[in-house]
């Protein structure tokens, strides 16, 4: 485990700030882990939230995102945008060239599509390799998890230890909903992607990602051709 942080400091944690704000929080973790702290952004509203309130608290904590060379047009418009707002240029992780050429000869542009297996594939050669780039030297690592995204985190705790990529992660909106996300952007003035307009709550790599109904689950429009309980591309799996 991460020597940073053991289980009982943790658990310890955990119970101190179930009450607290979000921004109480992060702002206790970027001022004690300076400089060993860094969000990973996928320009999501969660991921903006945590922007502004990071921006207000430490303008100079890495803020980072990963660039899979599929994304829509519109998230790079957000991004543009929050480098603009936030006077910063958000750090950007691509893809192993090399990898990506040999993903292409073996399973095609959309190959993930076919299976899981391949579908993952392509998921670890353009984010999970990325984000462990992204993540080394880092002790703490902040996400826009929410409880009510999926039926993989509805028991994730604010912080945890992550086993995949040997790091505590963090977790402070975990406890907000839907509406509490959009009424901060809303009253803070955050950039968004206006793909939320339209129809998108979650927004990945363009192939998988789809519009969904206002009945549907939050997560549908993600590998919408999977069963919900494998909708993670290994970022955040359990």
């Amino acid at each position: 485990m991460n020597d940073i942080l053991n289980q009982d400091l943790m658990d310890k944690l955990n119970e101190m700030f179930k009450d607290e704000s979000a921004y109480r929080m992060l702002a206790y973790f970027l001022n004690t882990y300076q400089g060993k702290i860094g969000l990973s952004s996928s320009f999501g509203v969660e991921d903006q939230v945590l922007t502004d309130m990071i921006s207000k608290i430490d303008n100079t904590a890495s803020i980072f995102t990963l660039d899979t060379g599929r994304l829509h047009p519109e998230t790079y418009d957000v991004m543009d945008a929050t480098n603009l707002k936030y006077k910063r240029k958000v750090d950007v992780y691509f893809p192993d060239t090399s990898s990506v050429e040999k993903l292409y000869k073996t399973q095609g542009i959309n190959g993930h599509y076919e299976s899981i297996e391949k579908r993952k594939n392509c998921c670890y050669i353009r984010k999970i390799e990325p984000l462990r780039r992204a993540l080394k030297g880092l002790n703490i690592w902040i996400t826009g998890l929410r409880a009510d995204q999926s039926v993989t985190r509805t028991r994730t705790p604010f912080i945890e230890y992550d086993d995949n990529f040997n790091i505590i992660k963090l977790n402070p909106l975990m406890d907000w909903s839907e509406d509490d996300v959009w009424k901060y952007i809303k009253e803070h003035n955050v950039p968004y992607n206006k793909l939320h307009d339209q129809g998108f709550p979650s927004i990945g790599c363009a192939p998988c990602t789809r519009a969904v109904e206002d009945s549907e689950d939050i997560r549908s429009g993600r590998w919408w051709w999977e069963n919900p309980e494998h909708k993670e591309c290994g970022l955040h799996a359990k």
